[in-house]
């Protein structure tokens, strides 16, 4: 019994064997089938497609244009030295004045009554003095004959020097009246014409309270607001032109005068003053006016659109594809100023080279690319 138990025993430890045996035979056919078996490769990443243009040099000038309106050289805000009530008011706005020529009065009333009252100050100053000369004379030979003391002749001397300078206190006073009553009238500084008044008669103006406004004659210019971006292009202009609207195919040579060091609190932009130089009769105040500014490049550039340029570290750059590999490669270019949506590159391309347009945020060194589209 015990040779048949162990003969059975041997018997399941050799099918078990021989079951293991075929698993790690399939096991290890299965691993070698995959061992030989071909790797697969990643598809290669197909060309990104960009649009190109052909940079290529430009002889032709940069032109901008800003508008505004035509103004005089000089400005007058006119004000009263003195205070009162306006009497009368004898221009209009529109008018042409000349220098000196009365525009508006005040009532002088009270300014001759102060006349009037330092008028009487001089002569009671002056009657004072005659008086204490006269007391003067008198005491003098009273001394000598000791019916005077010197005390006494000391004192009258001593007010006679203090009714002196009362006399040219009172002398002052006089004129500064004088002048008041003499500054009720308003004239005119420089010929020209008057463009506002904010006065009329029975108004009460206080002294330096502006009440008019005269535009001189003369020299025009036209004011106009800049951008903070375009402030360099406007003071390195080589040549400026002013256009009226209302005179068509009329064209005025004109310089930069005064440029605002600061920008306005509202618009953000820089107030600029541009004198015309050739400015005649028919050119009026307030016209509308543009200024074109030509050759603001000191040289030959490259003109490119705006989507070309990408930056790194604050460096300017574009990606010139080479059209033989079909790769691309960034360049470190210069900018000059800036048109509608193009930009001028003054250094980094010397023109010919085919340069990516569209889609140069999203290229690596060396990327191959598929060129769609784009006009040279």
């Amino acid at each position: 019994m015990r040779n048949r138990s162990a003969h059975k025993t041997v018997e399941f430890i050799n099918v078990r064997l021989l079951k293991a045996r075929t698993a790690a035979s399939a096991l290890a056919g299965a691993l070698l089938i995959t061992a030989c078996a071909p790797t697969e490769v990643a598809a290669p990443e197909s060309p990104r497609p960009v649009r190109t243009v052909v940079a290529g040099s430009s002889t032709s000038s940069t032109t901008a244009a800003y508008s505004g309106e035509v103004r005089a050289r000089y400005e007058s805000n006119l004000s009263f030295r003195t205070g009162g009530k306006v009497l009368s008011r004898l221009v209009e706005v529109g008018s042409h004045v000349k220098a000196g020529q009365p525009l508006m009065r005040l009532d002088t009333a009270q300014e001759t009554l102060q006349v009037a009252s330092a008028d009487a100050d001089v002569e009671a100053s002056r009657s004072r003095i005659a008086k204490l000369q006269l007391d003067i004379s008198r005491t003098e030979p009273l001394l000598s004959r000791k019916f005077a003391s010197q005390s006494e002749l000391d004192t009258l001397k001593q007010a006679l020097d203090e009714a002196q300078a009362g006399l040219k206190m009172a002398l002052a006073r006089q004129q500064i009246n004088l002048n008041l009553r003499g500054f009720s009238e308003l004239r005119a500084e420089r010929t020209g014409i008057v463009t506002a008044i904010s006065a009329e008669a029975g108004q009460v103006v206080g002294a330096g309270q502006p009440v008019l406004v005269v535009a001189a004659d003369g020299e025009r210019e036209v004011v106009v607001s800049v951008p903070e971006s375009r402030v360099e292009e406007l003071r390195q202009a080589k040549d400026m032109q002013v256009s009226v609207w209302a005179l068509p195919g009329k064209h005025y040579k004109a310089v930069l005068r005064e440029l605002a060091p600061d920008t306005d609190t509202v618009t953000r932009t820089y107030s600029a003053r541009v004198r015309i130089t050739n400015a005649d009769e028919s050119l009026r105040l307030g016209m509308t006016a543009v200024v074109h500014l030509v050759d603001t490049e000191t040289s030959s550039a490259i003109r490119l659109p705006l989507t070309a340029i990408y930056n790194k570290t604050g460096d300017a750059l574009v990606w010139v594809l080479n059209p033989k590999t079909q790769q691309v490669s960034s360049r470190k270019v210069v900018l000059g100023g800036a048109q509608n949506d193009t930009v001028w590159v003054k250094e980094g391309l010397s023109g010919g080279e085919t340069v990516v347009t569209a889609g140069a945020n999203l290229l690596v060194e060396g990327q191959k690319v598929l060129v769609t589209g784009g006009k040279p």
